[in-house]
């Protein structure tokens, strides 16, 4: 049953992600729903009674995994410039929630004829303190997931995560602080105040202490090993090892855990290729940590906690903005943290939750644990479903986002977009901009014989393609000609191809036109280029074509004719300055080359050659293939200057997408595969027509299709 349950977790968590995703939601939404759907509020699959406690083991994992990822992002050297701005912001938002939640539940208890007769002024007194402590802590782990789901960035992001650090070593240390203050209120208190208090002191300081160590143990580690699996062994190993011994000897596993990282970030050598390899394990297990407390909330708390639990909800979150926004004032925090940073801070789940299991299984306060969990648990259920929202709302209205502030490639036209809906609108007729020609005019041949044929279909396109192919035609000093197969007995364009005509002048050139009689757009293609023995043929992928009618049309063009067929995917502004070229061999450098050669001859350019090698490539063999491929661009020709950067991937796609980010365009040669063929091996370039975000050109060889 355990491992049917772990199957249904992943499963239906992931769904949920990609539903949530699609509304604009957070993954964290999508997971604790995936939760609720699966546990005791739902169908109840996924409960105490079906896997018990079987489970919790990868709860205690990811709130390591969790900690020591907040860790990395607490850099002195970063924060040192606000350090002042983040004492005063943690103090005060927990001070705050503190006071408010307390004031707030007290006044309801009071003021409550029902609730004043069954708890007297001392219950009273202490509900309030102890409700007001546990609402001091925040939960890291929805935050930091939307962070990095995001891709957020900036001073908000790196404040938020400095004072979360903070705020759950003020809540242990508040908590500790209340339950002493509850303790001498009920007359059971065994220590003084002022020893309690210190004791709450010396538990976080042993707990920081647990993580230096394990830190400088882990950073003594990593000098010896290179190979990332090690790495991701070992840091896996000494992170739980740490955290058995924080739970072991009564200390905070979640500072532990955040000290760990930090000390790792601040060391002198840095290194912090642990974090990366973690990275790769912890997607099934933030899944997990989501969905599972997702499966532990239970709607029916919301009934039982009654108006205590919503006032506990909305005072905390009061509490929070208010407090947040006072203590950056007094740290003269930047404007935008002021505004958005009290949003950011309202999710509540693991620590919460531990501290009201530290309150049951206190003798003397069991009892109040009775109406203090099921509030709480309305609070973690409420702010678990909230939080996560009111995070990437700061994140991105704060324009710290990528995702919003690039708009995947957008800019400003995608701020307000899904990912999806900024992705099909840039592959849109209204998302797709061809800008005015800057550079100066080109000078052609005295007498060009040959031509570059281009269709003229595509009225949006058909300037950025007469730019393309007239390039093309400026590298084999040849026409450009637009060419339009109308069948026969139709009546003949009414454009009179003026946008061409317009952007190849602009140019420099003169466009040859030719009108192909033919019932079919592809044999007519064919036809002309034949005809006219073009140097090459340049097409454009439809905008939005859900149906097979260009791959068909490309099929036939690519294979009939002897020349290269250039085939360009435009996505938002066509910019060529910084062009991409991926190869994965020297076969396929060989036949991109001349058009790299020919887009490199107009105006300033700055061509990267992406060579991409085996994931298991030794540092030697990618340095000792680099310098072969200089030598190789030394020996040609046609000299343009290149810059090769050889890498290792595990996935090509994945590889050129995030090296594109950094470039305008990206230029590749391919071959067409069909049939059984396609079926079995794919082809690269088919795949990131549909991935990339950037202009793409892909130039089928004839020679290479053929064979």
């Amino acid at each position: 049953m355990v491992t049917l349950g772990l199957a249904l977790l992943l499963a239906v968590g992931l769904v949920a992600a990609k539903l949530a995703q699609w509304l604009r939601l957070p993954s964290a939404t999508g997971y604790i729903m995936a939760g609720l759907l699966l546990g005791p509020s739902g169908i109840g699959v996924i409960t105490e009674e079906s896997v018990g406690h079987s489970l919790d083991h990868f709860t205690q994992i990811a709130l390591m995994l969790i900690a020591f990822g907040i860790g990395e992002h607490i850099e002195i050297k970063k924060i040192k410039a606000y350090a002042g701005s983040v004492f005063w912001t943690g103090l005060c938002e927990a001070l705050g929630a503190f006071c408010l939640v307390s004031l707030a539940i007290f006044a309801v208890l009071s003021g409550s004829e029902d609730l004043s007769q069954r708890w007297q002024l001392s219950d009273q007194l202490v509900l309030s303190c102890l409700l007001g402590a546990v609402s001091v802590a925040t939960a890291p782990a929805a935050t930091l997931l939307v962070i990095r789901e995001i891709k957020a960035k900036g001073p908000l992001t790196s404040s938020l995560l400095a004072v979360i650090a903070l705020d759950n070593g003020l809540a242990i240390m508040i908590f500790g602080l209340a339950v002493s203050l509850s303790h001498q209120i009920i007359g059971q208190g065994d220590l003084p105040l002022i020893i309690a208090l210190g004791n709450g002191f010396f538990e976080i300081l042993l707990s920081l202490v647990l993580g230096v160590i394990t830190g400088v143990c882990l950073d003594f580690a990593l000098r010896k090993m290179s190979s990332e699996d090690e790495m991701m062994t070992a840091g896996l190993a000494l992170l739980l090892l740490c955290s058995e011994l924080a739970v072991f000897s009564d200390l905070s596993p979640l500072l532990a855990g955040m000290m760990t990282g930090f000390t790792l970030v601040n060391r002198a050598e840095r290194d912090v290729r642990v974090f990366r390899a973690l990275n790769s394990f912890e997607p099934p297990i933030y899944v997990l940590f989501f969905t599972l407390a997702g499966s532990h909330l239970d709607i029916t708390n919301i009934g039982s906690a009654g108006l205590v639990g919503i006032v506990y909800f909305f005072a905390r979150i009061l509490g929070k903005i208010v407090g947040a926004n006072i203590g950056a004032r007094l740290g003269k925090t930047a404007r935008i943290v002021r505004r958005y940073i009290g949003l950011t801070l309202l999710p509540q789940a693991g620590v919460a939750i531990g501290l009201i299991f530290l309150l049951s299984a206190d003798s003397s306060l069991s009892v109040y644990a009775q109406i203090i969990t099921p509030v709480v648990l309305t609070g973690v259920f409420l702010s678990e479903l909230l939080g996560p929202l009111a995070s990437k709302y700061a994140l991105v209205n704060a324009k710290e986002a990528v995702l919003a502030e690039k708009g995947a490639g957008g800019g400003a036209k995608c701020a307000q977009m899904t990912e999806k809906a900024c992705d099909d609108f840039m592959r849109s007729e209204e998302g797709v901009t061809i800008l005015p020609w800057t550079w100066e005019k080109l000078t052609p041949s005295p007498n060009p014989q040959d031509v570059v044929v281009f269709g003229a279909t595509r009225r949006h396109t058909v300037n950025g393609i007469a730019r393309i192919a007239t390039i093309f035609a400026h590298h084999y000093q040849a026409s450009p000609m637009a060419v339009f197969v109308q069948p026969p007995g139709t009546d003949p364009p009414p454009h009179n191809f003026e946008l061409e005509r317009s952007e190849v002048e602009s140019m420099g050139y003169d466009l040859k036109t030719e009108i192909v009689p033919d019932p079919h757009v592809p044999s007519g293609l064919v036809v002309a280029v034949e005809y006219y023995n073009a140097k090459a043929v340049v097409l454009s992928y439809p905008l939005h074509d859900k149906s097979s009618a260009f791959s068909e049309i490309l099929e036939t063009v690519a294979t009939h004719v002897g020349c290269p067929v250039v085939v360009v995917q435009f996505y938002g502004v066509l910019h060529t300055e910084r062009i991409l070229v991926p190869v994965t061999d020297m076969h396929d450098l060989a036949e991109v080359f001349p058009v790299v050669v020919a887009l490199g001859k107009v105006g300033e350019h700055h061509i990267t050659l992406l060579y991409m090698m085996s994931s298991d490539a030794s540092p030697e063999t990618i340095e000792t293939k680099t310098e072969q491929i200089y030598d190789w661009l030394d020996r040609r020709p046609q000299q343009v200057t290149i810059t090769v950067k050889s890498v290792p991937t595990d996935a090509r796609v994945m590889t050129i997408q995030q090296e594109a980010e950094e470039h305008d365009i990206v230029v590749m040669g391919a071959i067409r595969p069909s049939g059984v063929r396609k079926f079995f091996f794919g082809s690269l370039a088919d795949s990131l027509s549909r991935e990339l975000r950037k202009p793409l050109i892909v130039v089928y060889d004839a020679k290479k299709n053929r064979s």
